[in-house]
């Protein structure tokens, strides 16, 4: 069966919160982000004076570019001292190396809290796995900035042989509410022959930890979260399993740019397409084994170049 689904505003990827003490102390602080030798060490990764000169004003006479987070492995998590980490990580430090400033980057604690955050101007834009879309287009200006799609988790060894969405139906689905996984596990949910039970839960980790305890058959999450999530087990994803040869929904992951502000937005896609052009993009990418999912050009609001099928 062949559903199209347009994606709508929320998280790109349900966030697999990192629930140690170290994590919860740091969650809602702004951190520093300070480059480590490794970073400016990566091709494209230098200094564009002409790139620092068109920063808008603002953020010329302070020097410090506000960046707001969520928590989304391998996208952004937590080290075990409490440092953030990741792909959106490293890409702020190189930004600050490149546009010449210093970036200040905050975890919000949760994906909701993301759009607000640039509406509300707390913060000069994103980096955050968010996923692009013509709606949330229509709020703010969106970077497409990677790929991502969706998969299925089961837990380890898939006793159920789960194989495709259609061996959903019939199953107990657990997923987080107000998500683009939500709102395709609905839609779907609607051509089963067999009744799906969908669990929507408040929480990504609550989501998970149905399926480890057999509460829950399956999840769909995000593709990227969910195959680093396998391969490392971080936070509460120990004892799960994606699949991934299960490739749903493929689209942008995109940072936020108030609509307000192209000049931050377009010197921002510069100082990316640097990075992309000399290489060292790719080397973020693959550092965290989500090389496939790189892009070869940074654009900007091309939700709706990217229609979503679910097979």
């Amino acid at each position: 069966m062949t559903i199209l689904l347009r994606k709508t505003i929320g998280p790109a990827l349900a966030a697999i919160l990192v629930t140690s003490p170290v994590a919860l102390l740091a969650q809602g602080m702004t951190e520093i982000m300070h480059p480590s030798d490794e970073i400016t060490a990566l091709p494209g990764v230098e200094a564009n004076a002409d790139l620092a000169a068109a920063l808008p004003e603002a953020i010329r006479e302070t020097g410090v570019l506000r960046v707001a987070t969520d928590l989304t492995p391998p996208i952004s998590f937590y080290d075990d001292a409490g440092k953030l980490i990741g792909i959106d990580a490293d890409i702020a430090r190189a930004l600050g190396v490149i546009l010449g400033v210093e970036v200040q980057m905050t975890d919000l604690g949760a994906g909701a809290g993301i759009v607000p955050a640039i509406l509300s101007n707390r913060f000069d834009m994103t980096i955050s796995g968010i996923n692009d879309d013509v709606e949330l287009e229509k709020q703010v200006d969106v970077i497409d900035y990677m790929y991502d799609a969706t998969t299925i988790m089961v837990a380890q060894g898939n006793p159920l042989d789960v194989s495709s969405m259609d061996d959903l139906c019939g199953k107990r689905v657990a997923v987080p509410v107000g998500t683009f996984q939500n709102r395709l596990v609905t839609a779907f949910a609607e051509s089963c022959e067999e009744p799906m039970q969908i669990m929507s839960l408040p929480k990504m980790p609550d989501v998970l930890q149905s399926v480890r305890t057999g509460r829950a058959d399956a999840t769909v999450n995000g593709y990227a979260t969910s195959v680093y999530t396998t391969e490392n087990q971080v936070g509460k994803g120990v004892g799960l399993q994606a699949l991934p040869e299960i490739r749903l929904a493929v689209g942008y992951l995109g940072m936020l740019v108030h609509k307000d502000n192209p000049e931050l937005r377009d010197t921002v896609v510069a100082a990316l397409q640097q990075m992309v052009d000399d290489g060292g993009y790719a080397q973020i990418m693959e550092k965290w084994g989500l090389g496939p999912l790189a892009v070869e050009t940074v654009k900007v609001n091309d939700a709706a170049s990217m229609p979503v099928t679910v097979e």
